[in-house]
């Protein structure tokens, strides 16, 4: 049940971001509610890949490299389903930093 809590408030974050950046576009709740699924499912088997495989260029960016794998599962899930549309890859990045900012603070809050 708190999966599904969870998964629901970061369909909220979802929604809420693209409303407020402009090169985001998500045609509403129920394709925010399948965006956080697929997000959800490549972060977890996709992402622990990439980020096994970029170690050096992690390690000599001091961890910043980690944004552009985080920009890069965004653009994956915008490729993979219609409704949610991306415009380029600085879009991506700062969507993608702006989630796992929202997705922290709910966290602090248990959703």
């Amino acid at each position: 049940m708190e999966w599904i809590i969870s998964l629901l408030a970061n369909a909220v974050l979802i929604l809420v971001l693209s409303r407020l950046l402009s090169g985001i576009q998500i045609s509403g709740f129920t394709h925010a509610v399948v965006a956080a699924v697929l997000f959800a499912l490549v972060n977890t088997f996709i992402k622990p890949i990439l980020l096994l495989v970029s170690i050096p260029l992690t390690i000599l960016t001091l961890g910043l490299f980690t944004f552009v794998i985080n920009a890069l599962m965004v653009l994956l899930v915008s490729k993979l389903m219609k409704g949610f549309e991306v415009k380029d890859f600085g879009w991506a990045l700062i969507f993608a930093v702006a989630l796992s900012i929202g997705s922290t603070l709910l966290g602090w809050f248990g959703l």
